[in-house]
Formats: C-alpha cells, sequence, structure tokens
C-alpha cells in the first residue's frame, strides 16, 4: 500500500471540495439571511486541512492498483462525509449536534435523503442551498468528477472509476479513456440538471426552488428545502415533471449520451433493463392507484393516478420526496413502497437500490433453477437479450445479494438493540441500505427522535448502501491488507 500517495490524492480531493464552498458562499451574500460565517469556515478548515494531507505528499506518484482504488474511494467518503457536517455544526441557529450533522452531511452525500432537521422553511438560503449541492455532489459521485481532472494532475483514475461506478456491468465505459467517460457523464448529468431547473421554474417555483430541486431530482437524492417536501407546492404539474426526470435520473446514463451522439429513442427500448424498468414501474403504479381508487383516498381519478404515480416513481427510484402523507395509506402501500426501494433504479443511474439489472438476473436464475428441477440433465443459460451471460456475473450477482442480506440484517439488529420498534428500525434500515429518505413508524418526517447510536448505525449503512456493499465490505477481508 502507497499511503503517502493515498494520502496526497485524498488531500487533492478534499481541496476540490473546499471551492466548491464558493457557491453557497455566494448565495450567502445574495439573501443576507445568515450562513455566510458556517460557509467561510468550513472553505477554511477544509483547504487547511487538504493542504496539510497533500503538501508533505505532493511529490509521491505511483500507479495505484484496484485494492488501493477502493481505499481511496472509501476514506474519501469518509473524509468529505464528515469535514460535509462543519457548516451544520458552525451554524448558530439552530444549534445542531455533531451526530445530527454528521448524519444529515452523509444523508446528502449519500443521497439517502433521510433528515434530522426541522423547520427547513426557516433555515438560512445558503445552509440549504449547500445541502442540496451535497446531494448533486453524491449523486453522480464526486470522485467520478475527480477522475476528469486528476489526470491533469499525474493521478491515474481508472481505479476510482471501477470502484465508484455501481452496478454489476461497470466495466463497460463510454470512452476508451476513463477521464473522458468522467467528463461525458458529468455533460449529461449538468445538462439534464439544467433542463429540469427551467421546467420547474415554468411549472411555477421560484428559481432558487427550482435550482435547488432540480439537485434533489437529477441526484434522486430527495432532500427538500420544505419541511413538507414536494407537498409544499401542491402542484400536479410539479409532481409530474418530478417524477419524469426521476425515472431519467434512475436510468442508465449512457442510454442518455447514445441520445446526444445521435442515436435515436430506440436505443432506450434496445435495452433489457431499461425494458424491466418501466415495467415495474408501471405495474407499481396500476397497483397503488387501483387501491386509492378503491378506499376513495382523493377526491377523484385524476389526482388518485398523480399521487400514484409520484409516490411510486420518488420511492422505487429511492429518492424519496413525499407529496402527502403516503405512511396514512390503506392497507399494506406504504410498506410496499419501501419495499419497491429494493429493486431500485438502473445501473449506470444515481438511484439506489440492488438496481433492476441484478434483480432480472436473479429473476432469470431463478426461473433456470426451476427448469432444472424439471429437467436436472439439461444444460440451460441465462441470456440477457441476444447476450449470454458467463456464469461469472451470476455468481457475483449472487454474491452481491448475499452481502446486501448480511449488511441489512446486521444493521437491522444493531438498531433494535437501541430499544427502537421493529417496524421503525426495519423502515430506517430500509431508507439507509437502499439510500431511499423516508421510514414508517416514529421516523415518517424525519429521524430526530431516533437515538444517537441508531443515527450512527445508519450513518454506516447509508456508506454501504451507496458504495454498493463490496467496496466497504473488501477492506474488512485479510486478503485485502496482504501483499
Amino acid at each position: 500500500m502507497h499511503f503517502r500517495g493515498i494520502t496526497r490524492i485524498i488531500g487533492l480531493l478534499v481541496i476540490v471540495f473546499s471551492l466548491t464552498m464558493i457557491i453557497p458562499g455566494v448565495v450567502s451574500v445574495i439573501y443576507c439571511d445568515g450562513g455566510k460565517q458556517s460557509i467561510f469556515q468550513t472553505f477554511i478548515i477544509s483547504l487547511l486541512i487538504g493542504l496539510f494531507l497533500w503538501l508533505p505528499n505532493k511529490n509521491n506518484k505511483h500507479e495505484f492498483k484496484v485494492k488501493e482504488g477502493f481505499l481511496i474511494v472509501v476514506l474519501f467518503w469518509i473524509v468529505l462525509g464528515t469535514i460535509g457536517a462543519l457548516p451544520f455544526i458552525f451554524l448558530e441557529k439552530p444549534n445542531i449536534s455533531i451526530t445530527d450533522a454528521v448524519f444529515e452531511s452523509f444523508s446528502g452525500l449519500t443521497t439517502t435523503g433521510a433528515t434530522t432537521l426541522i423547520g427547513l422553511d426557516f433555515f438560512p438560503k445558503a445552509i440549504l442551498f449547500y445541502r442540496q449541492m451535497l446531494q448533486w455532489f453524491g449523486g453522480m459521485g464526486i470522485i467520478v468528477l475527480a477522475v476528469a481532472v486528476l489526470p491533469l494532475l499525474g493521478v491515474g483514475g481508472m481505479q476510482l472509476y471501477r470502484a465508484e461506478i455501481p452496478g454489476p456491468l461497470k466495466n463497460n465505459k463510454i470512452r476508451p479513456r476513463i477521464a473522458e467517460t468522467a467528463k461525458v457523464l458529468w455533460l449529461v448529468y449538468v445538462l439534464i440538471t439544467i433542463v429540469c431547473t427551467i421546467s420547474l421554474w415554468f411549472a411555477g417555483m421560484d428559481l432558487f426552488d427550482a435550482i435547488s430541486h432540480s439537485f434533489a431530482t437529477v441526484s434522486n437524492g430527495g432532500f427538500s428545502i420544505h419541511d413538507a417536501s414536494i407537498g409544499y407546492y401542491n402542484s400536479s404539474l410539479i409532481n409530474i415533471i418530478i417524477s419524469i426526470f426521476l425515472i431519467i435520473s434512475g436510468c442508465n446514463f449512457s442510454l442518455h449520451f447514445s441520445l446526444l451522439t445521435g442515436r435515436n429513442l430506440r436505443v432506450y427500448w434496445r435495452d433489457v433493463e431499461f425494458k424491466t424498468f418501466i415495467i415495474f414501474q408501471f405495474l407499481f403504479i396500476l397497483i397503488c392507484t387501483l387501491i386509492l381508487f378503491y378506499y376513495s383516498v382523493y377526491k377523484n381519478f385524476g389526482e388518485t393516478v398523480n399521487q400514484a404515480i409520484f409516490h411510486v416513481v420518488s420511492m422505487s427510484t429511492t429518492a424519496g420526496f413525499t407529496a402527502d402523507n403516503f405512511t396514512k395509506w390503506p392497507l399494506f402501500l406504504p410498506l410496499f413502497l419501501m419495499c419497491v426501494g429494493f429493486i431500485g433504479a438502473c445501473a449506470g443511474s444515481t438511484g439506489g437500490g440492488l438496481k433492476v439489472i441484478r434483480v432480472l438476473l436473479l429473476l432469470l436464475q431463478g426461473v433456470r433453477e426451476l427448469k432444472r428441477l424439471i429437467h436436472p440433465n439439461a444444460v440451460y443459460i441465462v441470456k440477457l437479450g441476444q447476450r449470454v451471460l458467463p456464469e461469472r456475473i451470476i455468481e457475483t450477482v449472487w454474491g452481491f445479494f448475499s452481502a446486501y442480506v448480511l449488511v441489512f440484517f446486521i444493521s437491522l439488529l444493531f438498531l433494535i438493540a437501541t430499544k427502537v420498534d421493529e417496524l421503525s428500525a426495519f423502515s430506517a434500515v430500509v431508507t439507509a441500505l437502499n439510500n431511499q429518505g423516508p421510514g414508517l413508524g416514529d421516523f415518517t418526517d424525519n429521524f430526530t427522535s431516533l437515538n444517537p447510536i441508531g443515527k450512527w448505525v445508519l450513518i454506516v449503512t447509508m456508506l454501504f448502501g451507496r458504495l454498493e456493499v463490496f467496496t466497504l465490505l473488501v477492506l474488512f477481508t485479510p486478503n485485502f491488507w496482504r501483499k
């Protein structure tokens, strides 16, 4: 392990993060409603930390191995999540504890969208914007942004990219060079954010709200700048616009790039994962609509469909926005909406969960095993579209699923051990591991009432979910640390 070289990279990335404080700093100057000092202090301290890590090691340049890339990614998320808590800690009013500040930082950075803050409507604009910006960077992965810049500083990015990009088929690159791939991803990301902002602005949000919620939408983060979330606007049009952009952000970004480079819309429907994703959306929306309509939860059919579409898309893409209190819906719907987050969005998207491609492969493998029970001597293959998948990919998916379940139950047991009731604990772990947002039981609106130990359990669980389990879990294996 080249620890000094790793320290150099972490220092560079922290310096890059410190420079992003300029943006909420400008917001604080424009609105003059507090938060300026908090942002300025964070900028100075994070810059000094970055320089402290980088300067003594600036000449330690090495070609990193894959396992060192994993370590850099995990260390950076931990360091950034910790430093990202500083604006909340330095804020004078309201007074936020260190645990709550770190929870908020990691929740934003991992695009979980769970919050411990109340009274958001009265927070300084700079802090609200910073909070939205955190999840926007976390959505695509600030590491991916960094690998587009670090090659200019003599740092290779392939190891970072492979550790950061989600999904079982992540070795497929849009461009031959990794830096070009990162730049292309961020170009697509920024363009979608701009279009989303303009759409929300024309739909009735003011410019600040439109920018803030476009950050949360495109990142599938789910933070809002209002306690009532999207329900604050009481607008069917805004609900639909956000739903559309959540679906766009829940797709593999390489498909969006293909469209922008001259391909037609057929590129989406040729993708098996995308088709499965859309079919799941229609199926879940249909179930939700029928139950809401049968129990006359809303006044008319149009409102029923609107609420069903919004909440199904929001929860299934793991954004976690709410336009109404869905926990009061009848029958199994609240728990159903929580569980659809396990499927999540597509690989190569900003969403969380298991990812649609993995769920699809698990289903295909399950069907193959059923066929083998009937014809034990027959040879069956697993095909994704016209592509025959090697057994190695199937084994990897099963391994990931097993690790996912293991982390889920360990986190659940730890949370219950802190005296959280079973339903609340279940929903909290689902929220954290799937990076989904709202919970049930005691955590319907926020996680303020959760005890400090429980919050730290969820912070670790969020990190497992965002880094897709293996990236973090591999650090706990003895082989990782052997030469």
